[in-house]
């Protein structure tokens, strides 16, 4: 039974692009499969932890489609999903792995701490924990009766080569002497990442552990875990971290990275999440454009490249526009009305003025500056009007004149006056875009027209006089 998980943690303003990344290659593999996917909540990071992240996450995850078969919403068999409320469990498999040597009780200080990673450091060794509180069990207990915070650290021995098969990376080995002993339990009573997931991808029937690849490090840390545990271990895939288009890796500092905002910007979630597809990973055909059904029937684990793919916006607004233009006009403005639902455009302007705006769109966000005009009266204009004043009246006459208002009979007179004016077509249909417009540049002038109505434009050329 194929059942795979993210594990978000409450710790910025939402979910990471990189981890949307991540929610659908194991959205997509449960599917593809049969199998579950399920959302589970990491908050025992409580230093970290922001107020309303866990809402915004799954927010976000459902207005890209990504929906979990089980988790905090949901429920599932293997509940709670929510970290902060599986406490005892972890404390119960810590005091296991205490009782079997696994792991050990742990009263050093900040101060000590800092001190024994400052000599690693000046000796050029890994800096790690030196094990001070091992060989004193005894003591140590006796310190914590007296009420002394302690952590639970997992004891790594020396020496061992630790080796998994990665269904991307093929074999990793890593010896533990570069393995620092990890803290389990924190002294405020909740587990490390290590710790929690581990216990938690176990008791969840987790078959396959699909993450970023910064966790390949960590993984013998679980394995030993899981071994300790007497436990068998899940299937490993590393996915490949975003990249910056300068390789750096994806951070907010050089580019937008909330899953959320690529939405409120007018991103499509199907052209992210096709374009988030070939991250790493290519179509068998070379395609570069499908739909989330052909990518689940086409996707494998063991096709996805190693190496940090680079996630360009710019291409990425290449692909929504493409997914704009292929779309049903009907379905365009649709989107478009749900997109600006609390400006209250007229429906039936949106669905005449997409066929005119569609192709010069490359979000949703584009729609309000190419054609908000046929909403609002231009109060700013990018031509200077105070010599053309008589022009303006001909063309409000011959406008007031046009019985049958309609796109081409509305560019016939038009020309008309241009004729009788002797002002070439070019220089007179700029002056009228503007005029109805306020700009240089907008969907075809005529059909816009038509759209606006006789009475409207007529007001419009009114107005500028």
């Amino acid at each position: 039974m194929i059942r795979t998980r993210i594990a978000p943690s409450p710790t910025g303003e939402d979910i990471h692009i990189g981890n949307l990344y991540t929610a659908y290659i194991n959205w997509v593999y449960a599917k593809k499969n049969g199998g579950t996917f399920i959302v589970r909540i990491e908050d025992t990071d409580r230093t970290r932890y922001v107020s309303g992240a866990e809402e915004k996450i799954h927010q976000s995850l459902k207005a890209y489609g990504i929906v979990p078969d089980e988790g905090v919403d949901i429920g599932g068999p293997f509940g709670p999903y929510r970290q902060s409320e599986r406490l005892d469990i972890y404390k119960k498999y810590a005091e296991e792995l205490i009782s079997k040597g696994k792991a050990y009780y742990c009263t050093c200080t900040k101060e000590r701490l800092d001190q024994v990673r400052k000599e690693m450091q000046a000796k050029k060794e890994i800096p790690k924990y030196d094990k001070y509180c091992l060989s004193r069990q005894d003591e140590v207990k006796k310190t914590i009766e007296t009420g002394s915070n302690y952590v639970i650290r997992l004891n790594v021995p020396s020496d061992t080569e630790v080796v998994f098969e990665d269904v991307i990376r093929g074999k990793v080995a890593i010896n533990t002497n570069n393995i620092d002993d990890q803290v389990l339990m924190k002294s405020d009573g909740y587990p490390t990442y290590h710790m929690a997931v581990v216990i938690d991808d176990h008791l969840m029937g987790i078959s396959h552990v699909i993450r970023a690849e910064e966790w390949i490090s960590s993984t013998p840390k679980h394995i030993l875990l899981y071994q300790a545990l007497e436990w068998e271990l899940p299937i490993f895939a590393h996915l490949p971290i975003l990249r910056n288009p300068d390789k750096s890796k994806l951070s907010k500092r050089k580019n937008p990275v909330w899953a959320s905002w690529y939405v409120s910007e007018g991103f499509l979630p199907e052209a992210v999440l096709n374009y988030l597809s070939l991250m790493g990973w290519s179509h068998p055909e070379e395609k570069e454009i499908f739909s989330k059904e052909e990518f689940m029937r086409v996707f494998t684990l063991e096709r996805i490249q190693p190496v940090g793919p680079v996630f360009d916006i710019k291409k990425l607004t290449w692909m929504n526009g493409q997914y704009i233009m292929q779309m049903q006009d009907e379905e365009l403005a649709k989107q478009i009305l749900d997109f600006y639902k609390d400006a209250n455009f007229d429906k039936n302007i949106v669905e005449r003025s997409v066929p005119l705006v569609k192709e010069r769109m490359k979000t949703l966000k584009d729609y309000e500056n190419i054609a908000l005009f046929l909403f609002e009266r231009p109060t700013v204009y990018e031509l200077d009007f105070s010599d053309k004043k008589d022009t303006l009246r001909k063309i409000k006459e011959r406008i007031d004149s046009i019985e049958d208002w309609e796109a081409a009979t509305i560019g016939e007179e038009m020309q008309k006056v241009a004729t009788k004016e002797q002002i070439p077509f070019s220089k007179f249909f700029m002056m009228l875009r503007v005029a109805i417009s306020g700009k240089k540049i907008t969907p075809p002038l005529n059909e816009s027209m038509e759209i606006l109505g006789k009475e409207e434009c007529s007001a419009r050329i009114y107005n500028l006089i």
